[in-house]
């Protein structure tokens, strides 16, 4: 009964000088424990924590039982722990990493609410020739021409570019299609498009390393444009050789069977809207910064 009286005790007393920074402290740690558990879960790395644990288990065992060497042993593991953990997670952990640089999830939510409209003066350059990337696109899907496209938005691609050529040019069907014909040069690379011109060609993109996810009958082209997005927030368009059909690889996930209205659509949304947000955004915080210091002079 003494027990119990002093675990409400205990109890009560937290509670009194719990504040509310407490509160947020817990979600915040709460939230990261989440998405650790989720990265960590969606890749082989839960068996390396499942290693993990049998070794803490081992060494609270052998403190137990006075096992010297044992308790020696990992007593010297555990010292260098946080350095082992960043080696064998580096994957993991740089993933983490590239997908909370590149995450506009909270300005999503409060678009709309505190921004101006800014939309028609404050159009990315894609906007301008999207339909010519449609249009392109829809020609080599019927003529079963094999192609990877790759729109950079706000992660740079400059070591992609580095691996194909520089072509810096405007874009029109005709050279989008001799880009890929399938006797050219530059046609098993992929394409890469900067603020909607044709920035460079025959590129080389990283595989996704996620096979286990990836369906068996997509080839390399299809895993190159999947590991592209994975490492990047770049939007890639996928052209098969085989059937002619058009898929998107955006943030590690792959959607396909493309129709032009559908495939305008989908890209609108990812060049255009989401760009625009992103300019919106800039904008509104450049005018701020301006009232602010013009109310300080």
């Amino acid at each position: 009964m003494q027990t119990i009286n002093e675990i409400i005790q205990t109890f009560m007393a937290v509670i009194r000088t719990f504040r509310f920074k407490d509160a947020v402290d817990i979600f915040a740690i709460g939230l990261i424990l989440f998405y650790i558990t989720k990265l960590v879960r969606e890749t082989r790395a839960v068996q390396l924590v499942k290693g993990i644990f049998i070794l803490l288990v081992l060494y609270a065992a052998s403190n137990l039982f006075n096992f010297t060497m044992m308790t020696a042993l990992l007593n010297r593991f555990f010292e260098f722990a946080v350095i082992v953990i960043f080696i064998v997670f580096q994957p993991e952990i740089r993933k983490f990493l590239e997908q909370l640089g590149r995450s506009n999830y909270t300005y999503r939510r409060i678009k709309g609410m505190i921004l101006p409209s800014l939309k028609e003066e404050n159009q990315p350059p894609i906007s301008k020739v999207l339909s010519v990337y449609v249009e392109s696109i829809m020609s080599l899907h019927e003529n079963k021409t094999g192609a990877l496209i790759v729109f950079e938005r706000r992660t740079r691609l400059g070591d992609i570019v580095s691996t194909g050529t520089v072509i810096n040019a405007q874009p029109s069907i005709m050279m989008i299609g001799n880009i890929f014909y399938n006797k050219a040069p530059l046609h098993d690379g992929a394409m890469i498009v900067r603020e909607g011109m044709v920035c460079a060609a025959g590129c080389i993109l990283p595989l996704t390393h996620d096979n286990k996810h990836v369906d068996d009958n997509l080839g390399t082209r299809h895993r190159a444009g999947i590991g592209m997005s994975e490492v990047s927030d770049a939007v890639v368009v996928i052209v098969s050789e085989e059937t002619g059909s058009i898929s998107i690889a955006c943030n590690g996930k792959i959607t396909r069977n493309y129709t032009r209205e559908t495939l305008k659509k989908e890209l609108s949304r990812l060049l255009i809207d989401e760009e625009s947000e992103s300019v919106e955004k800039f904008s509104f915080l450049k005018s701020m910064r301006k009232e602010k210091n013009q109310v300080e002079s």
